[in-house]
């Protein structure tokens, strides 16, 4: 795994063989296919372990928060920071995310409890409950690709991060101009 973030930093995976990945991890190429069937499940592998990284953080942060329109503006919050902090494995990820921006991806099951438990509450539009997990994972990937894409700065950084947690809410919410939290 260690090889394949190192070459996939630099790399998009289609620009990576099979043969660097194995020279570099050093393992033989038939131990690689015992664990994956092509350089494309191990791409998705690394991005999976990425995105568990961040889902841990997002649960911690949002361990004792019942509120859920603030633990989605929370785990907007927590994406963007591990964007500004690691940026390399930021990149990576939304480099080899394919189909994480699904509602049917089993890591957003969160974020999906959250826009159901915010529509049930009337915090949200009806149509959160259909649109609401590609258009709020849309809006978090967006985030990630504009806090690494150059070196902001870190005011900056946390004012970009706030107004896209407010756009955020406020296309979700139910109430006329939005909810900020």
């Amino acid at each position: 795994m260690q090889a394949g973030l190192t070459l996939f930093a630099e790399r998009p995976v289609d620009a990576v063989p099979i043969d660097e990945i194995v020279t570099v991890a050093g393992v033989a190429k038939g131990t690689f296919f015992n664990h994956f069937a092509d350089k494309h499940a191990f791409a998705g592998a690394i991005a999976s372990e990425i995105r568990l990284e961040i889902e841990d953080l997002v649960a911690t942060t949002n361990r004792d928060v019942s509120d859920p329109m603030d633990r989605l503006a929370n785990g907007m919050r927590v994406a963007g920071n591990f964007a500004l902090s690691n940026r390399q494995r930021t990149q990576i990820l939304l480099r080899m995310g394919d189909g994480m921006p699904s509602e049917n991806h089993p890591l957003n099951r969160g974020v999906s409890a959250d826009i159901s438990a915010a529509v049930r509450s009337g915090q949200a539009r009806p149509e959160a409950e259909l649109q609401g997990v590609p258009y709020w994972l849309s809006l978090c990937q967006g985030l990630m690709v504009q806090l690494t894409a150059g070196d902001m700065k870190p005011d900056p950084a946390v004012s970009r991060i706030e107004a896209m947690v407010a756009m955020g809410l406020s296309g979700i919410s139910s109430q006329h101009g939005g909810q900020s939290s």
